[in-house]
C-alpha cells in the first residue's frame, strides 16, 4: 500500500510537472488561443487547472467542505502573471498531497465524500489530458509520457461513459485505428488526436 501511495505522488508530480513545462511554453500572443476544449481559451484552461491545484490544500490539508471554501477560486485566478500563479498553485497541491497522512483522509468533493487516493488520481488525470490540450493549442510536442498515459486511461476508462452526461466533457469519440493509449485516451475524453 505505502508502494502504490508513493507511485501515485510521483504520477500526480510528474503530471503536474508536464502540465508546468506545457504552461512555460506559452508565448504572449497566444493566451487567447482556442483550445479542444471548445469553451476555453488557452488562458481559460491553464485557469481552471490553477483553480483546481487551488482547491487541493483546502480539500486534503484543511478538510474543509466544497461550501466552507465557497466562490474563493471562481473567476481569475491567474492576475498578471499566469505562469507564476500556476507555479505557486500546483507546489501547494503537490505538497498537499504529498504530507504525512493526506492520502489516508477522506475529502468532501461536490459529488461525495471520496478518499484521497482517489482524489489525487483524478486530478493526476485531468493535468494529463489538459496538458495534451495546451500541447495542441501552442503547437507544443502532443506525444503524453507512456507511463502518465497508461495511469490516467486505467483511471477514467471504468467511469468514462458518465463523464459527457456531467457536461463537463464531450461525449467519447472513436478512436482512430491503431492501439495507441493516448488515442484512446483522447478518445474517451471526446478528443480527437
Amino acid at each position: 500500500m505505502e508502494q502504490d501511495m508513493s507511485t501515485l505522488i510521483a504520477r500526480h508530480s510528474a503530471a503536474l510537472a508536464l502540465f508546468t513545462e506545457r504552461v512555460h511554453a506559452v508565448r504572449p500572443d497566444q493566451w487567447a488561443e482556442p483550445t479542444p476544449c471548445t469553451e476555453w481559451s488557452v488562458r481559460d484552461l491553464v485557469n481552471h487547472l490553477t483553480a483546481e491545484q487551488l482547491w487541493v490544500p483546502d480539500l486534503v490539508t484543511d478538510g474543509a467542505t466544497i461550501a466552507e471554501v465557497g466562490d474563493a477560486y471562481e473567476g481569475d485566478v491567474l492576475g498578471g502573471d499566469p505562469r507564476a500563479a500556476w507555479d505557486a498553485a500546483a507546489r501547494a497541491a503537490r505538497r498537499a498531497f504529498a504530507a504525512p497522512g493526506a492520502l489516508e483522509r477522506t475529502v468532501a468533493l461536490s459529488y461525495g465524500e471520496t478518499p484521497a487516493p482517489a482524489y489525487c488520481a483524478q486530478m493526476t488525470t485531468d493535468a494529463v489530458v489538459h496538458a495534451w490540450d495546451l500541447s495542441r493549442a501552442i503547437g507544443a510536442p502532443e506525444r503524453l509520457p507512456d507511463d502518465l498515459v497508461a495511469f490516467a486511461l486505467d483511471e477514467v476508462t471504468p467511469y468514462a461513459a458518465q463523464l459527457s452526461q456531467t457536461g463537463l466533457f464531450a461525449p467519447p469519440v472513436e478512436p482512430p485505428p491503431g492501439d495507441s493509449h493516448q488515442a484512446r485516451l483522447l478518445a474517451l475524453l471526446g478528443r480527437r488526436a
